[in-house]
């Protein structure tokens, strides 16, 4: 009789993709429906817009997403830093919520979806990686804290201006008094089940729980807090009648949500498909990714990235394949025509939602140890912390300076080249032994070195360079090196150049030498 392999997380048993569909990517993908549902909500109020176009963006996009992806996990809809960054991208060219910036949604949506788009068919899935962790936990942090705070007027009761929460919060902390204590204590509770069901397991239904106790609760007491209000019926209008003219305004937005929105929840993509022994590849979830973002447009939404805790919910439940994303979009179309069982859902508690969801993206500790691991990128880090929160609500612009931080640093770093020195008075020799990388940056370190020396050894009469301990070099630091060797040589010295190992670097070499490239010698 053949024996049988014990089953575990990291392999799941063997069943046909029928089976597998039929018995586990149905229940994961309703699964991860009863969660999207209320998270859609309070995304698309977070991002300026009417509730229910969270539900516009959690239909398409989802399905779209499974006919290309190749994560069997992560799964695709608002997201909350998404979310903020449409805030911030759009904000500053119509009032949130009115009519056009309702246009401007599913304008900023393609965007983000063409580049994600001409990323991945270009092959440029590395992109992913290009968003250091300093930069990457810096932004975050800041953005969970800017998140929180846009939900302050609605825990505490108080009306705001859309979009300008964060301006008005000095306004609204100012006024204890005019909070209201049931509002208060509706998102402590929300919160607070929340949190308690993830300890008590991590599919533990706590958001749906707290909407169910939310409207039965406003349905018994009528108290005055602020509702969700009615939710059309009806889907959406399908189509890309979309105004063009704004589209230069939110080219860079877009891009910035195209790569900082597809950075992190990738992560835990690439990792449950190592522990699943899983094929996984960037580039064609970028293709998948950029396609849902095109599902949104024509939906009329806005943008949408990977979810990490929806992901998480989605492998947990027992994900069999990437058609339980198809399962979610289709259960949350079946649930449109319901949708009006959330009017009286109070809007807190949709706040206390986001609260939980962005939570953990708040990672003081993680920036605390990048600056005892390397002080230069725990000031990137604090640095895009910073200019995140100093930026806001122009957030976008935060990470392209924390990009160039991370980018000024590293130039920083690589300039700093280590020269060994050393003089045969013997042989009148002067051999300059350079260990670093040898770029624009930091090809004046051996030109000033070798001055120096010279002064310091009048009677050389013979100057070596020696390569082999060089990382890279690059044409310009080449032909720094060549100018320095063509100085020394009208001097009256002789110049010898001993290249790295790399046959790459010695042809740069003797290309930029020349006539002169009998002075690159090996020993």
């Amino acid at each position: 009789m053949r024996s049988r392999k014990p089953l575990s997380a990291s392999s799941p048993p063997e069943l046909s993709i029928l089976e597998g569909f039929l018995q586990r990517d149905v229940l994961a993908g309703i699964s991860v429906a009863l969660v999207l549902i209320p998270q859609s909500l309070a995304y698309a109020a977070l991002a300026g817009l009417p509730p229910v176009y969270g539900l516009y963006a959690s239909v398409l996009p989802p399905i779209a997403a499974a006919f290309f992806a190749s994560s069997r996990y992560l799964q695709t809809g608002p997201v909350a830093i998404t979310s903020l960054l449409t805030l911030a991208a759009l904000s500053p060219l119509a009032i949130p919520g009115s009519v056009d910036y309702l246009m401007l949604a599913p304008l900023l949506a393609l965007v983000v979806g063409v580049c994600r788009l001409a990323i991945g068919l270009a092959g440029a899935g590395f992109v992913a990686y290009l968003l250091s962790q300093p930069v990457l936990t810096g932004f975050t942090s800041a953005a969970a804290l800017l998140i929180v705070a846009s939900q302050l007027a609605v825990v505490v009761g108080l009306p705001m201006t859309p979009g300008q929460e964060l301006a008005q919060l000095p306004q609204l902390l100012s006024h204890p008094a005019a909070w209201s204590p049931l509002a208060l204590a509706v998102t402590a509770l929300t919160v607070a089940i929340i949190l308690l069901g993830r300890r008590i397991h991590v599919l533990f239904p706590g958001v749906l729980l707290v909407v169910v106790v939310g409207i039965l609760g406003q349905h018994w007491a009528h108290s005055e807090l602020a509702l969700v209000g009615p939710l059309p019926a009806a889907l959406p209008r399908f189509g890309l009648s979309l105004d063009f003219a704004p589209l230069r305004s939110l080219l860079l937005p877009g891009l910035v949500i195209a790569v900082v929105g597809f950075a992190e929840p990738t992560a835990i993509a690439r990792t449950l498909a190592t522990q699943t022994r899983q094929a996984w590849s960037a580039n064609r979830e970028l293709i998948s990714q950029g396609v849902a973002n095109v599902a949104a447009a024509c939906a009329g939404a806005f943008p949408v990235g990977g979810s990490f805790s929806r992901t998480m919910v989605n492998h947990l439940a027992g994900g069999f394949s990437r058609w339980s994303g198809a399962v979610t979009g289709v259960a949350v179309l079946l649930f449109l025509p319901f949708a009006g069982v959330l009017a009286e859902l109070p809007r807190c508690v949709l706040a206390g939602i986001v609260i939980t969801a962005v939570l953990g993206l708040f990672q003081p500790r993680a920036l605390w140890r990048i600056t005892q691991v390397s002080r230069a990128q725990g000031a990137v880090a604090w640095g895009t912390f910073a200019l995140t929160l100093g930026l806001a609500p122009r957030i976008d612009q935060a990470v392209g300076l924390g990009v160039g931080l991370a980018v000024a640093v590293h130039l920083w770093r690589e300039r700093r080249i280590a020269l060994g020195v050393n003089y045969d008075a013997t042989r009148k020799e002067l051999r300059l032994t350079p260990v670093g990388v040898l770029y624009f940056g930091s090809a004046n370190v051996i030109d000033d070195a070798l001055g120096a020396e010279l002064v310091k050894n009048p009677q050389a009469k013979r100057v070596v360079f020696d390569l082999r301990r060089m990382g890279r070099i690059d044409f310009t630091g080449a032909m720094v090196l060549f100018r320095i060797a063509e100085d020394a040589r009208l001097a009256g010295l002789q110049v010898r150049v001993i290249p790295g190992e790399a046959p790459q670097g010695e042809l740069l070499l003797r290309r930029v030498f020349g006539a002169q490239s009998q002075v690159i010698v090996r020993e």
